[in-house]
């Protein structure tokens, strides 16, 4: 997968190259231009229509993924994210990431996915991408994007890690997680409400911007209505 991050830290995109029968997976309506390329949508699970339906009610993703496919060589993708914040290059392989709602931007031809199901408790009390959630199969390079910027944090058996749920982007596969409530009655106290308590051996990527937190900041200056 040839490409380059252009722009800066806060908006950037990614500038694929790719040669004539070269394709790519990339999150639907987030081609910024292109020339030498033709798009196709697909549904978004390799479990069929019905596994692409449960992932939209319950897990907030659009029912489709847009295939990109060169038809040229010297082909080119521009590809932008719908939200301001770093892009992050995650090498699947030896090690398999599960993603967040959201947080998908493009892989290689190389990567699969599949939709798994998560703990009843995790999908109605979690953050992290509802009922199901993606689980990277195959290897190659997957991009990530999220608010702000994007930073790597290491869970070993000694040193589990507590993350704001609105905070994770992507994390280890064979990470153990479970959804709890930060502290008192959901948070009141301190302001904090519904975190991920990770164990085991792994990574964990973050966003360093909460968008719910940015929206609810929002909320208090746009005018309702009668």
């Amino acid at each position: 997968m040839n490409y380059q991050i252009i722009g800066d830290n806060d908006c950037p995109l990614v500038e694929f190259r790719m040669d004539r029968g070269e394709g790519l997976l990339i999150e639907r309506g987030s081609m910024a231009y292109m020339n030498g390329i033709e798009l196709q949508g697909k549904l978004n699970s390799r479990g069929g229509l019905l596994g692409a339906i449960g992932r939209s009610i319950a897990g907030g993703e659009s029912m489709f993924i847009t295939n990109a496919c060169a038809v040229q060589d010297g082909a080119v993708l521009g590809v932008a994210p719908a939200i301001p914040g770093e892009i992050k290059k995650l090498t699947v392989g030896s090690r398999q990431y599960r993603l967040n709602t959201g947080a998908f931007l493009a892989c290689a031809s190389s990567v699969n996915y599949n939709i798994v199901t998560q703990k009843l408790s995790h999908a109605f009390f979690g953050g992290t991408g509802g009922l199901f959630v993606m689980e990277t199969i195959g290897q190659g390079d997957l991009l990530v994007n999220a608010f702000g910027s994007l930073i790597t944090l290491e869970v070993t058996p000694d040193h589990p890690i507590t993350v704001d749920n609105e905070q994770v982007v992507a994390w280890d596969a064979s990470l153990d997680y479970r959804i709890e409530i930060a502290s008192g009655m959901f948070g009141f106290m301190t302001g904090e409400g519904l975190v991920n308590r990770f164990s085991g051996s792994g990574e964990v990527i973050i966003q360093t911007r909460n968008l719910r937190s940015l929206a609810d900041s929002l909320s208090k200056y746009i005018p309702k209505g009668n």
